[in-house]
């Protein structure tokens, strides 16, 4: 069983930056798949990036802004979110597993609890 625990989110002005994390309690293989997926209020859960195996990928309204790494030593995967934009909040969650389609959250058995990022105008 893996848990997922974010942490880094935040109220930040328009421009601002932040740097999400999301730590793995258990091994987990190396060719899982982490994504990115976050929920405004009144609106479904989108994806928003993802990193495994075969590189990294961003929806299109993130891109150029957010860059997702992983730590390997410290079992962790990272979201820096850059030129933060009021419509960039919402509540943000990771996701990891062995996935097919990195952006269809149904894939994806493992989620972490959310963490809140709030971008003010």
């Amino acid at each position: 069983q893996v848990q997922l625990v974010e942490s880094g989110g935040g109220l930040v002005q328009a421009g601002g930056s932040l740097r999400l994390s999301c730590a793995a309690s258990g091994r987990t293989p190396s060719w899982y798949t982490t994504g990115w997926f976050r929920q405004a209020p009144g609106k479904e859960r989108e994806f928003v990036a993802a990193i495994g195996g075969s590189g990294e990928y961003y929806a299109d309204s993130v891109k150029g802004r957010f860059t997702t790494s992983r730590d390997n030593v410290k079992n962790t995967v990272y979201l820096e979110m850059n030129s933060l934009k009021p419509e960039d909040t919402a509540v943000y969650y990771c996701a990891t597993g062995t996935i097919s389609n990195y952006f269809y959250q149904g894939e994806y058995p493992y989620w972490g609890q959310g963490t809140q990022v709030t971008v003010s105008s």
